[in-house]
């Protein structure tokens, strides 16, 4: 269990940064909630997955950088970017050598922290968060006087803030993703996918931006696809109903393998008699009884602990990211 959670793991990884550099915000987060999930469940973190473990923490704070309500750490004051800094520093821990580009990544969170205060008028905490980002070392001073200046101007608008924008971190990170993948290219469950494929011929239906061309052994096989994908899909669910079951269905592991099977196989639009079966559901209002089912699986189970809350709770057609969301919409 423990060197599938790893091959997952790294998976996650590969997902979460192609999703992140490609800013497709839906498969980002699905791939979020698996990665956060995977690394919960570690008692610790292996020496060799530290830079796969930080590098998910650090995409996960930067795609939130600018909600200002949500927190990552137990201090309510310290705020995603924040957060992401101390991830960095911990990243950086991890490289052999340490570039131009690193230092760009540390200057522009730096000053995005402050900026995104600005942005949303909160003069009084830019000032309070600047005492925590800088020492009163002499390398930090020359930034620091910087931004107290343009704390002072109370415009979110000046050219400090603008030549160092979120867009530019945004295109720093992706640089330093592309550089992290060329040198994780050994991954388990990426090796062994495109074996698959290419054992399958299954080139046309594994890549969505290819034309389909598919031939009469190739539908058998797209049929015996879509009977084990609908065959997981009814695991799931009869499972998620069952009180005494022989499998582990608490085991985070057990889930995340479940989603991830659907998810891999790419069948968002299996369909039977013109109705979807797979997992793009349609969107539907909460429930007054959903919601206390929710609030009821967060005190048993605490914040975070989606998969247990959806496994034990009566939801109707719901994901663990639904419920994630509902959550952050209830505790406005």
């Amino acid at each position: 269990e423990a060197v599938a959670a790893e091959w997952m793991l790294e998976f996650a990884c590969s997902c979460l940064c192609r999703h992140f550099a490609e800013q497709s915000g839906a498969e980002f987060q699905r791939w979020r909630d698996v990665a956060q999930a995977l690394i919960n469940g570690l008692s610790q973190i292996p020496p060799h997955q530290k830079k796969t473990v930080y590098l998910c923490q650090l995409l996960i704070r930067i795609a939130q950088g600018k909600s200002l309500g949500l927190h990552f750490e137990n201090d309510k004051r310290i705020s995603p970017l924040e957060s992401a800094l101390s991830v960095w520093t911990l990243l950086e821990k991890e490289e052999i050598k340490l570039g131009k580009l690193h230092e760009d990544i540390r200057l522009l969170i730096q000053i995005q922290i402050v900026a995104v205060y600005m942005e949303n008028r909160y003069f009084k905490e830019a000032a309070e968060v600047l005492e925590r980002l800088f020492t009163d070392s002499e390398s930090d001073k020359p930034l620091r006087v910087k931004l107290a200046t343009v704390i002072k101007t109370k415009d979110p608008y000046v050219p400090l803030l603008q030549s160092f924008s979120y867009s530019l971190l945004i295109s720093k990170i992706k640089s330093y993703i592309e550089l992290f993948m060329k040198e994780n290219e050994t991954n388990f469950l990426i090796q062994e996918a495109t074996k698959q494929v290419a054992s399958k011929g299954l080139e046309a239906t594994a890549w969505p931006n290819r034309p389909l061309e598919v031939n009469e052994n190739d539908k058998r096989g797209l049929e015996t696809k879509q009977r084990f994908v609908l065959s997981i899909i009814l695991l799931r669910d009869v499972l998620g109903q069952m009180q005494n079951c022989c499998l582990d269905v608490d085991s985070s592991l057990f889930w995340m393998y479940i989603n991830c099977l659907l998810g891999l196989n790419n069948m968002k639009n299996v369909e039977k008699k013109g109705v979807s079966l797979a997992c793009s559901r349609k969107r539907q209002r909460w429930t007054p009884q959903e919601d206390l089912e929710l609030k009821s699986g967060v005190r048993e189970f605490g914040v975070g602990n989606w998969t247990k809350i959806l496994v034990h709770g009566n939801f109707s057609n719901r994901t663990s990211v639904m419920l994630k969301d509902r959550w952050r919409t209830l505790s406005r």
